[in-house]
């Protein structure tokens, strides 16, 4: 995608904010590569959190959700290649050991950290590896943490092709953020997990409401195959190292690093060769444009047009038509664009379908739909849908 190269070089580089410190490792639960890591705060530190809804979410959420409630997380540790969901009460035990262990590791209380495990679902985590694992990293101590973002991005992955993170600056503090997922993918708050620590001193109220803005305009506006995993995650913690910010700007630029996450998101998307960018215009209001953005965003006929580059444009048409219950949606009022292309109400040309079909095989599609209805607007966000996602799902376990 057009963005990976520039990312590469901004984060490379970055170290963790002032007072965090983390580690990766191979515990056994992918063949080759770390799988394991840990981010925390040498200090007390404030925190806010985000789950999946999912009925059957997994013991990971159930345990961190319970942690998070305190609103005092300090540390953050991520299992990859395994959901660790539907594995019963083991599951539970085995998640309350991982906490336990890491929590000795560092020298707090258990309810200050929070675990994300995500993979494969109904098997159990391979304890006999993991926990020899944590022996080790205990008697190495804190002089195994030396682990950058990117590191940790890296660790996190499942089928993701490219470790995901972003950083930020607010005066003297910094905000850094990593993250990871690429399919079953549409945000039910948060499917991914993402983590995002900073220096800044922020009350809890303060840093919770930054964060639930943050994710309403970006991660929940993310899809790229309408599912919702059963192990959303999106936290952040603040250890107010570096002094206080102001509460607005700091949910201005919590936002920005979000969204620079959506986009690496979605560009990275199961078998994806293209952002898609949906934006609903003049709607009634931002529910509604946003429902209308996802039903356009969601579609496998628009997905597999934008990956072909077929100026099938009347697939637009269908998405939004679907809205059934949207009663007050005119068809002669709505207008759609891809990018500065108008091809709806007025019947394109043949010169112009030749200039859409350029228009789509850019690495960043963008589709533009005004309803006529009001002032609300909402921009989503995806990618296209190719034989490479079939390919990478139909293969998943085997």
């Amino acid at each position: 995608m057009t963005h990976d190269h520039a990312f590469t070089r901004a984060v490379s580089t970055a170290t963790w904010p002032e007072g965090f410190l983390a580690y990766t490792g191979h515990g056994g639960l992918r063949e080759h590569g770390d799988d394991i890591s840990i981010v925390a705060s040498d200090r007390p530190a404030v925190s806010a959190a985000m789950f999946t809804r999912s009925l059957f979410a997994g013991p990971a959420v159930v345990l961190s959700r319970r942690h998070a409630a305190g609103r005092g997380l300090r540390a953050v540790t991520t299992l990859a290649q395994n959901a660790n969901v539907a594995t019963g009460r083991q599951g539970e035990r085995n998640a309350a050991e991982v906490v336990r262990r890491v929590a000795g590791i560092l020298g707090v209380p258990e309810g200050e950290v929070l675990i994300g495990s995500t993979g494969v679902i109904g098997r159990p985590l391979p304890m006999t590896t993991i926990l020899p694992h944590f022996d080790r990293t205990a008697e190495r101590g804190v002089a195994a943490f030396t682990a950058g973002p990117l590191d940790v991005a890296r660790a996190m992955m499942t089928t993701d092709t490219r470790p995901k993170a972003a950083v930020r600056t607010l005066g003297q503090a910094r905000i850094v953020g990593v993250a990871k997922g690429v399919g079953m993918l549409e945000p039910d708050m948060a499917t991914m997990l993402a983590y995002v620590f900073t220096d800044a001193d922020l009350s809890p109220a303060d840093l919770d409401a930054a964060l639930r803005g943050a994710v309403d305009r970006t991660f929940n506006c993310l899809s790229v195959d309408t599912d919702t995993s059963t192990s959303d995650t999106v936290a952040v913690i603040a250890n107010g190292a570096a002094g206080a910010v102001d509460p607005a700007l700091f949910a201005e630029v919590l936002a920005d690093l979000c969204l620079d996450l959506t986009l690496q998101l979605a560009g990275d998307g199961e078998g994806a060769t293209k952002l898609l960018r949906v934006t609903v215009a003049r709607a009634r209001d931002h529910a509604q444009a946003k429902r209308i953005a996802k039903s356009v965003v969601n579609s496998p006929l628009v997905k597999t047009a934008v990956h072909g580059a077929d100026p099938n444009w009347g697939r637009v048409l269908m998405a939004i038509g679907k809205n059934t219950d949207d009663t007050d949606i005119v068809p002669g009022d709505v207008t759609v664009r891809f990018g500065d292309i108008e091809v709806y109400p007025e019947e394109p040309e043949a010169d112009t379908l030749g200039r859409l079909v350029e228009t789509m095989r850019r690495d960043e599609v963008d589709i533009v739909v005004t309803l006529g209805l009001g002032a609300a607007e909402a921009t989503v966000y995806g990618c296209d849908l190719s034989a490479g996602y079939i390919r990478v799902n139909a293969d998943y376990t085997t």
